[in-house]
């Protein structure tokens, strides 16, 4: 067993999560151990008491507690299986030696969780190549959502990425098809959000409630959010193909917003009422017929700085087969609309 002993977050380390700088230094301790010790103030950042979600950063001192001697060899790394690992190097899109872009297929999540074991962060040691480690995370999308995801090759990278990620230096549209055709077509929501309890042991259906703006600030646990959205298509009035801007980046931020506004996304069955058929009226994520139940949800285009030479790149990414058979039988193909229709140099209207 150890003693008490204060270690200070290098200079060359990038900003992360608590748990994760923790287990690089003590690959021996468990994550369960890890958020034991902080739950019971063991571990401390700069003196204060912190989660296990906690970001640190170079130059701050991290408090460890006694630990366990390292008597046992380190676990072995969990195998990809081939099929997985076909999965994701299937999905790549573009590599360099600092970043990977990825078009996630939906229902995969991006990260582990009660009851999932298989995810897109157990699948990069598939993606490592000549790299001394497998890629890193830089942000995150829903399960049942597809399109863009960017990894991290070097920690250099992961420490730019993030921060551009949290500091809006990005630039994300998101392709939908929602039921109705809102009004005005071209708009902005501003609707906080904040969290509702589940039901259930584990929280089970916990989900995100819209807020009106002016009660934000007097709703405990409430954050402001804005969604910028144009409409690209429509179909009578039974749906609609948007393109959603998240200026902020809240939990189901798109998915709540456009069903507060009486359009929610198709196959939505968490915010848009899964078994109502939708009659026109924008109420209800069920088209029926040729259209599938799944989530029609893509993060189409991401626009970012690459980390090591400063170019401004932009990727897009196909639709998943559910929703490109949505769009065909819509009738709509990529060609009818511009990457960005909130570019004023596009000379574009709804």
């Amino acid at each position: 067993m150890s003693r008490v002993q204060t270690l200070e977050v290098a200079e060359t380390e990038p900003e992360q999560r608590l748990d994760r700088w923790f287990k690089r230094q003590f690959p021996h301790i468990a994550q369960g151990q890890i958020e034991k010790m902080c739950r019971k103030g063991e571990i401390r950042v700069d003196g204060g008491r912190v989660k296990s979600s906690t970001r640190v950063g170079p130059g701050q001192s991290v408090r460890i507690p006694p630990l366990p001697d390292n008597s046992a060899p380190p676990p072995k790394r969990a195998r990809v299986s081939d099929k997985d690992a076909k999965l994701i190097r299937d999905a790549v899109l573009y590599q360099d030696d600092a970043i990977i872009v990825l078009n996630k297929p939906p229902g995969l999540p991006v990260q582990g969780g009660s009851g999932l074991s298989r995810h897109v962060d157990g699948m990069l040691p598939a993606l490592q190549g000549d790299q001394p480690e497998p890629p890193r995370l830089t942000h995150r999308i829903d399960k049942d959502t597809s399109g863009l995801l960017i990894l991290a090759r070097t920690r250099a990278a992961a420490s730019h990425l993030t921060a551009a990620f949290r500091h809006k230096n990005t630039r994300k549209i998101y392709w939908a098809l929602v039921a109705g055709v809102p009004y005005p077509k071209i708009g902005t929501i501003k609707y906080g959000l904040v969290k509702a309890p589940g039901h259930g042991r584990k929280g089970e259906g916990e989900k995100m409630h819209c807020i009106h703006p002016d009660e934000v600030r007097a709703t405990k646990g409430a954050k402001r959010a804005q969604t910028d959205y144009a409409t690209l298509c429509f179909l009578g009035q039974r749906a609609a193909w948007m393109a959603l801007v998240p200026i902020t980046g809240r939990t189901h931020q798109l998915r709540a917003h456009m069903a507060e506004m009486g359009h929610p996304i198709v196959g939505d069955g968490k915010y848009g009422g899964s078994g109502q058929d939708n009659l026109g009226d924008g109420w209800g994520a069920e088209l029926g017929g040729e259209i599938s139940k799944k989530l029609h949800l893509h993060a189409r285009l991401l626009t970012i700085e690459h980390p090591t030479t400063g170019e401004e790149m932009t990727f897009t990414a196909p639709l998943p087969e559910h929703m490109q058979k949505s769009w065909d039988f819509m009738g709509w193909t990529e060609q009818d609309v511009p990457n960005d229709p909130f570019d004023k140099d596009e000379q574009w209207q709804s």
